[in-house]
C-alpha cells in the first residue's frame, strides 16, 4: 500500500490537531498557529489574558508582530503557549485551577507537539518553567550562562534556538529596555535569512 505525500501530511496534521484538542481540554492555553516555526511561551499573564483574552492579544502581540516581521517572519509564523493553566474541559477528572503552573511533563508535551524551529521566553517565569521543563537538554550545553537561558542568549535546545527576554511586556514603557529586546531578538531571524 503507497501512502501519497499528500495523505502523509494530512495525517500529520491530524495528528497536531489531535494533540493540541486534548490539552486544550486539560487546560493548556495555546492561541496562533500551532504548525508556526516560532512558539513564544509567556508565563506572566496581563490583567487581560488571566480574565479570558487571547494570549498577546494587546500592545505585547502587535510589538512581537511587527519585530519578527521586521527580521523575516511571516505573520502565520507565530504561536503562544502559556505556562499557566487555563479553564479546562470540566468533564476532566482533577481539572487544574486556572493560573496555576503547568508541570514540566505537560508544558514538554506541549512544546514537542507544537515542534516549533524557535522559542522565545518572553518573561522570567516562562524561562524558570522552560529551564525545568529541558534541565536534561540544558544540562550538556558547556556555557554556564547559555545553559541558565540568561537573557539574550541563544541556547541550543534539542534542535531549537531558545532566546529568553526578561519581561518583553514590561519593556514596552521604557525605550531603552525597548530597544534592548530588540536587540535580543533580531538574533532569531529564520534560518537561511538574510534573503
Amino acid at each position: 500500500m503507497t501512502i501519497t505525500t499528500g495523505e502523509r501530511k494530512e495525517a500529520l496534521a491530524a495528528a497536531v490537531e489531535q494533540e493540541m484538542a486534548s490539552l486544550q481540554a486539560r487546560g493548556v492555553r495555546v492561541s496562533g498557529n500551532a504548525f508556526s516555526p516560532v512558539l513564544l511561551v509567556k508565563g506572566e499573564l496581563n490583567v487581560d489574558e488571566r480574565q479570558g483574552a487571547e494570549l498577546l492579544s494587546g500592545a505585547d502581540g502587535r510589538a512581537l508582530r511587527a519585530a519578527l516581521s521586521a527580521i523575516g517572519w511571516e505573520p502565520q509564523d507565530y504561536c503562544t503557549l502559556a505556562t499557566v493553566f487555563g479553564e479546562a474541559d470540566p468533564s476532566i477528572a482533577d481539572c487544574p485551577q486556572a493560573g496555576e503552573p503547568l508541570p514540566v511533563d505537560m508544558l514538554r508535551e506541549a512544546v514537542e507537539a507544537l515542534d516549533p524551529e524557535a522559542i522565545v521566553l518572553l518573561d522570567n517565569a516562562a524561562a524558570d518553567a522552560l529551564r525545568e521543563t529541558y534541565a536534561d537538554a540544558l544540562a550538556i550545553i558547556e556555557d554556564f550562562d547559555t545553559a541558565m537561558l540568561k537573557p539574550g542568549l541563544v541556547a541550543p535546545v534539542l534542535g531549537r534556538r531558545v532566546l529568553a527576554l526578561d519581561g518583553f511586556e514590561a519593556s514596552l514603557a521604557d525605550p531603552a529596555q525597548k530597544q534592548r529586546m530588540w536587540a535580543y531578538l533580531k538574533q532569531l531571524t529564520p534560518l537561511g535569512a538574510p534573503y
